[in-house]
């Protein structure tokens, strides 16, 4: 590996979070966040630039920290409960409803594979403040699960070495957990404190949506770990545990968030700019029968896919005190079940802005292209046509849902 330059420059602050006390005051604090995320959303997808107070206006309000074990002073939503929080916080900028995703895994992550210790350390800089960001795919792989990243004992900790990509947030991280595998092929979670020698954040995420992500590439040449810093993450797939389902249901509330905010603006759009079709034989586009016809119908399928992304999140619940084959398997189908739907309605809904707003909606000012372009890319996280084939083949074979992060 050649040898490496410089991390991007970002201003990282000091951590202040608010340490949020319950779901209702999660979700109340997350659409006073929201409110403040929309006012720039457009803009900051045009420049493809988050300010430094922005993300941290956004993680110092606590939400990064509500997944948090009781046990530890978190709130420790429920899984339903966050997915709404996702959910609120995408339908504002879905970019930045993203970097936190990975983040919330990560803390599961460490509620199942850490030990006391290492979660009282790790959960209590969560509460601080502090962003995780993750370095877990790869590249150059056959295909998701073929990591090359290297991990290899080094005197009393360990060394990294290889290069990441689709490493959300990493830009705006205090934090960065690379993936790697041991001597023995099995794969290690490493927490690596940004600033480390040998650990390089590359801003090279040039995407035609979810623009200000930060899912660019992370590099590793003789990255120094402490062994306190990592973490067994292949055990969460050697027995039925929820991360797989868990990281699912993440991804789908951010698409249930693009579809909300695409049917917003459709909404506001028609009701202030568009216009009739002239055999309509009415004086505004909202009172278009047919437009009339198509924005009941988005509502509607909307609403359908947050009921079942509701309910997987309630599955999630159900199976967390005891998850075993068969609790975890329906709570990854649920969570197939709302990703389908989430996914569908995120693309038609941003593809509907425009027929429903006319020639007029596409121009440059307005920026909505933003919508289909933030659903089109955040859709192709996992084949959603897989989803389909996990819920044939558990009615028609009764094949339990493939173990990983996927499903």
């Amino acid at each position: 590996m050649p040898a490496l330059s410089e991390s991007a420059v970002y201003p990282i602050n000091p951590p202040a979070a608010h340490r949020i006390a319950d779901e209702t005051e999660a979700l109340l604090v997350a659409e006073r966040v929201a409110a403040s995320l929309l006012e720039q959303d457009a803009e900051r997808d045009r420049t493809r630039h988050v300010p430094a107070e922005i993300v941290d206006l956004f993680s110092n309000s606590g939400l990064w920290g509500i997944t948090v074990p009781k046990a530890f002073g978190g709130a420790q939503v429920s899984s339903a409960v966050l997915a709404q929080v996702i959910a609120i916080i995408s339908a504002a900028d879905p970019s930045l409803g993203q970097i936190p995703q990975n983040h919330y895994c990560l803390l599961e992550d460490i509620r199942l594979q850490g030990t006391p210790e290492q979660q009282a350390h790790f959960f209590e800089l969560a509460l601080q403040g502090h962003r995780f960001a993750n370095a877990l795919s790869e590249t150059s792989g056959k295909n998701v699960q073929d990591i090359q990243t290297t991990l290899r004992r080094y005197g009393d900790g360990y060394v990294i070495n290889g290069r990441k990509g689709y490493c959300t947030g990493s830009l705006y991280a205090h934090w960065l957990a690379v993936l790697a595998v041991d001597e023995e092929q099995k794969g290690q979670l490493a927490f690596v404190e940004r600033g480390t020698q040998g650990l390089v954040i590359v801003d090279d995420w040039d995407s035609i949506g979810q623009r200000t992500t930060s899912s660019g590439t992370v590099l590793a040449e003789d990255l120094h770990v402490a062994a306190f810093n990592l973490f067994p993450t292949y055990r969460s797939y050697e027995s039925p545990t929820l991360a797989g389902p868990f990281a699912q249901l993440t991804t789908a509330a951010i698409d249930a968030g693009i579809a909300r905010a695409a049917l917003r603006d459709t909404i506001a759009f028609v009701q202030q700019s568009a216009r009739p079709w002239i055999d309509a034989g009415v004086e505004k586009a909202s009172e278009d029968p047919l437009t009339i016809i198509q924005v009941g119908g988005l509502e509607i399928r909307l609403e359908a896919a947050e009921a079942l992304l509701e309910r997987a999140g309630r599955a999630l619940d159900a199976a967390r005190p005891a998850p075993d084959e068969d609790n975890v398997a329906r709570a990854s189908l649920a969570v197939a079940k709302a990703k389908v739907l989430t996914t569908e309605i995120a693309i038609e809904a941003t593809n509907k802005l425009f027929e429903l707003g006319g020639t007029r909606s596409t121009l440059r000012k307005h920026n909505f292209d933003r919508h289909w372009r933030n659903a089109r890319v955040h859709t192709l996280h996992d084949p959603v046509r897989w989803k389909y084939h996990v819920v044939g083949n558990w009615l028609l074979n009764g094949v339990k849902p493939p173990r990983h992060d996927w499903s």
